[in-house]
């Protein structure tokens, strides 16, 4: 017979089970396993759904995915390609949104939201970056839509700017290429006592270093070329925001041809899964970098959000989990000094954009914000002297003793 059981090994009373408390997973983890698709050969990630069309089994089959009672793909240029949709996914959780768009290209997310949610106008706040200036003043504008900008000194006319019911209020924060740092909360608050809405581009900042829907803002815009694709190897722009907001969007940009290739969308998922860790690593750098300028004679100032002197440092501190890649130099000596130190540096590339895991150096005056006449860079405080740093992944060390040679030889 079998003996009877120890003390120890008594039977307490029967209870439910206790559970231990229930911890929502980080944004790297989220990141890394937020997929729809459940491949049926095993694969972690789904493949390239390199589609056009779908067929269907009958015409009402069609017509219920066309009229929306049941789920399903029918054209890529809609958006409906399930290797769209599963980026898509991951990149509203990247901002914790309940959906979000995946474009062509940022200046493709920046038009449509712009044409689906600013015709009663649009009042764009503090600095931007030249591509979206251009598109405001001789697109948008000749076409009827009220537009008008306001310095960042400028937010006691913000109110009265907003004259009238449905406007938007559209800035960067960090902004393009003064880094500008803007209070997404305060701007929020009163585009919303007035009802208008706010767009803000996050793309300097990324989701790994700033959520604007979590601060207030109605949308977050990216250039998915930067810091989300991260390889300098594809061209793509994002818009998160709630369902709500995202429906017309979605209508601008499949009646202008605004969805980006399957390929595209795919390789840009693959960047999603080391974003955080590559951020870190950015943001790490750039701070390095800057520190180390600080002091150098040929310098005569240096933007960067993380140095404690930069005028939004202590509200970037506030609202940013990290400072970001890019930083500002300005040269003494103007737009031909600049250029010489630009066209001496070995391990900082001279390219457009920023983002990737290679350094890159321009200056706005001659990439950025080539179209902006002096005159309004200058009023902006964009000047030529300036020379724009996106610091990649390489050793920060040998990108310090990079600039510092190129600088030691004005």
């Amino acid at each position: 017979m079998p003996s009877e059981p120890k003390p120890s090994q008594a039977k307490a009373p029967s209870k439910a089970p206790s559970k231990a408390p229930s911890r929502a997973p980080s944004r790297a983890t989220r990141i890394i396993h937020n997929r729809r698709h459940q491949d049926s050969f095993g694969s972690p990630y789904s493949p390239v759904y390199n589609t056009t069309t779908y067929r269907f089994a009958n015409t009402a089959a069609l017509q219920d995915v066309i009229e929306g009672r049941t789920p399903g793909n029918l054209y890529t240029r809609w958006g409906s390609n399930p290797t769209i949709r599963e980026l898509e996914q991951g990149l509203a959780g990247l901002e914790n949104a309940e959906d979000a768009l995946a474009f062509a290209s940022g200046m493709a997310a920046i038009s449509a939201t712009l044409f689906a949610h600013g015709r009663n106008g649009i009042v764009c706040f503090g600095d931007l970056y030249g591509g979206t200036q251009e598109l405001l003043t001789q697109h948008l504008e000749p076409l009827g839509i009220p537009v008008t900008f306001l310095l960042q000194s400028e937010f006691d006319q913000l109110a009265d700017a907003l004259n009238r019911p449905g406007m938007l209020v559209y800035c960067e924060s960090p902004a393009n290429p003064t880094l500008g740092i803007l209070d997404i909360r305060k701007l929020a608050l009163l585009a919303h006592a007035k009802g208008a809405l706010l767009a803000v581009d996050n793309t300097f900042a990324s989701p790994v270093n700033q959520q604007p829907l979590v601060l207030g803002a109605d949308f977050s815009i990216h250039s998915a070329t930067k810091f989300l694709g991260g390889h300098s190897d594809l061209t793509a722009g994002a818009v998160m925001a709630s369902a709500e907001q995202i429906r017309p969007i979605a209508l601008w940009r499949k009646n202008l041809g605004q969805i980006l290739a399957p390929e595209t969308a795919a390789l840009l998922s693959r960047s999603l899964r080391t974003l955080p860790l590559r951020v870190r690593q950015h943001n790490d750098n750039a701070m390095a970098v800057a520190q180390a300028m600080v002091n150098h004679p040929a310098i005569k100032q240096v933007l960067y959000p993380g140095l404690p002197d930069f005028p939004g440092h202590d509200l970037a501190a506030q609202q940013m989990d990290g400072f970001g890649g890019v930083l500002t130099l300005e040269i003494r000596g103007g737009r031909e000094q600049a250029a010489k130190v630009a066209d001496n540096l070995r391990v900082f590339l001279l390219a457009t954009s920023l983002g990737g895991v290679e350094s890159l150096a321009s200056q706005p005056c001659a990439t950025s914000h080539h179209g902006i006449s002096r005159e309004e860079r200058e009023r902006r405080g964009i000047t030529d002297g300036m020379l724009r740093l996106s610091v990649g992944l390489e050793d920060a060390q040998d990108l310090i003793a990079d600039l510092q040679q190129a600088l030691n030889l004005l």
